[in-house]
């Protein structure tokens, strides 16, 4: 299983993802696309994507009941994206209920479950979510419940990547949002770190945005990201 570098595109339309995606000269960079701009642009920006070769993470967190979660997988599964993410919050049966909807699909799409957002901090776990557990052990808790419902990984801070490996084995993917450069701005991530110590903490993938997407050369920002992470 190898590493990558998975470049979050969060723009606000189709045309200003492509002008970002130009700049890498036919180079093929694995790709996230999400919320904002999967509602800006649908399911037709995303077959386009996939028809000039790109590997996508089709990051839309599905949390709903099981019935409408297994109705929507099958809908984005027949898109080919690569990896689609559900909320492992929402129970084993819906984790398990959005792998038969990618069946009925007749995809390969990998179904990882969010763990824990990476903008959560143990405070906000406790105070507001009334959860007091431990956040890693949280995070490794959810972890189980996704790798029994037959989930391929799960996304997680880097920093709980030992944790969910630890519990769920090397073959468990963690896909790892919540990485900057040493000495950058946060933005709105709490659970943060860099790329070469995502490495060393076990991240399989990491998701990094703006330090790539808003950089004055955003090819140099991922070629040094990759250097960092995998060398």
């Amino acid at each position: 299983m190898g590493k990558d570098v998975i470049i979050a595109c969060d723009f606000p339309g189709g045309r200003e993802c492509l002008e970002f995606l130009d700049k890498f000269k036919g180079r093929r960079p694995y790709i996230k696309i999400g919320m904002e701009l999967y509602y800006a642009t649908g399911p037709d920006f995303v077959r386009e994507l996939k028809s000039r070769g790109y590997s996508i993470f089709l990051d839309l967190k599905l949390h709903d009941i099981p019935n409408t979660v297994r109705r929507a997988s099958t809908v984005l599964g027949r898109l080919g994206v690569d990896m689609l993410n559900v909320h492992a919050a929402g129970g084993s049966a819906m984790m398990a209920a959005a792998l038969l909807g990618i069946a009925e699909a007749g995809s390969d799409t990998r179904i990882i479950a969010v763990t824990q957002l990476t903008s959560i901090s143990p405070e906000v776990l406790k105070g507001e979510l009334l959860i007091d557990q431990p956040l890693d052990m949280v995070v490794q808790q959810y972890a189980k419940n996704a790798k029994a419902a037959g989930l391929a990984g799960v996304v997680c801070s880097p920093l709980e990547a030992e944790v969910v490996h630890a519990a769920c084995g090397v073959d468990f993917l963690t896909v790892t949002p919540g990485v900057r450069f040493a000495g950058t701005d946060a933005g709105d991530q709490i659970r943060i770190t860099t790329p070469a110590r995502a490495k060393q903490l076990g991240s399989d993938y990491i998701v990094v945005g703006r330090p790539i997407t808003s950089a004055a050369d955003p090819t140099a920002a991922y070629d040094r990201c990759t250097g960092e992470f995998i060398g």
